[in-house]
């Protein structure tokens, strides 16, 4: 997701984290590094580029085009309503409600039986023809802000929100193979949204025991790499996550180190000071959320070589795969 909208603001100056951030990641990412680094002995590298400590942020604000969602070829693009993403439109939209049946079909046994959780793909296909819709603003808690974004796009036109519903499905299967009841925020089921305010109520009604937004960044080119979005200690307003802060954290840190074992791909580089990990009090999704919850921008789309293995359907699957593990050891203990 790009840095500009409602819930992604350019940072500020951002200090050093690697005091306790690092230490608290530091039993998961290392060994799982190092896999990643004999990865680059032998295949497509994944490093390289800039080290800024900053990201420099693509348009993806409400209603921006030059995220390219908006374009006659972008619309063609829609993710399909199917398991993963073949291309084909979905066979209808609607603007109610996201309850699609088979985001409530658990498997009939596993070890996560019993538990519930919820997948938020980042932004919608269809946002970008509701920019009205989108602009209004919502309350986060802490203030009012957007109701969403249009998302990013690779430089060829690859949607985050095509990128996010496929990955969140796949994603999908693999919990339910687990026993998982899984509820998504939406699933392409509806013309646009939902708000960031919404996406956070529908995580806290299923009263679930983990919530996981999938996401995907639009920075300059040379930033490279994953990072997961931890929420901050906030008590402002309607918001409060002062109960949800440690095991959030828990559960980024988990799906950090299995992501970069399933996926090869090495922590941000410009974001988190290498851990993998952020921690943001911007964000709405996270300010109001009273479960468990973490986002993950899984690559940045406007770098070449971030944006051939996010447009991969093989990468796809392991990203689903590191995330699902990670929920898994969550929930598990």
């Amino acid at each position: 997701m790009s840095y500009v909208g409602p819930d992604f603001d350019p940072p500020g100056p951002r200090r050093s984290r690697r005091g306790p951030m690092t230490v608290a990641v530091a039993a998961l990412v290392p060994g799982a590094l190092v896999g990643w680094l004999v990865w680059q002995a032998v295949g497509d590298s994944g490093g390289g580029g800039s080290t800024s400590a900053t990201s420099t942020t693509s348009a993806g604000a409400p209603g921006a085009s030059s995220a390219a969602p908006g374009s006659a070829s972008a619309a063609a693009r829609t993710p399909s309503a199917s398991g993963t993403d073949d291309g084909k439109p979905p066979s209808s939209t609607f603007s109610g409600p996201a309850t699609p049946a088979a985001s409530d079909l658990p498997a009939a046994a596993g070890p996560l039986k019993g538990k519930v959780v919820v997948i938020d793909p980042g932004h919608n296909p269809g946002n970008f023809q509701h920019a009205a819709d989108i602009n209004r603003k919502v309350n986060i808690g802490t203030n009012w802000k957007e109701c969403d974004t249009t998302g990013t796009s690779t430089n060829a036109g690859y949607t985050e929100a095509r990128f996010t519903l496929d990955v969140a499905r796949r994603l999908r299967t693999l919990l339910q193979q687990e026993g998982a009841m899984v509820k998504f925020t939406q699933d392409g089921d509806r013309s646009w949204g939902p708000c960031v305010d919404e996406r956070a109520r529908i995580g806290n009604d299923a009263h679930a025991d983990a919530v996981v937004s999938i996401h995907a960044d639009g920075s300059a080119a040379g930033n490279r790499g994953f990072h997961v979005i931890l929420p901050a200690s906030v008590h402002s307003g309607g918001a409060d996550t002062r109960a949800i802060v440690a095991p959030s954290r828990d559960l980024g840190e988990r799906i950090a180190g299995n992501f970069v074992r399933d996926t090869g791909s090495a922590p941000s580089n410009y974001i988190g000071g290498g851990t993998g990990l952020d921690v943001r009090s911007d964000l709405g999704g996270l300010n109001l959320s009273t479960v468990p919850k973490v986002f993950i921008e899984c690559g940045n789309m406007r770098d070449s070589k971030d944006a051939a293995l996010l447009t991969s359907g093989a990468w796809r699957q392991k990203a689903a795969r590191g995330i699902s593990e990670g929920i898994v050891s969550f929930l598990r203990g």
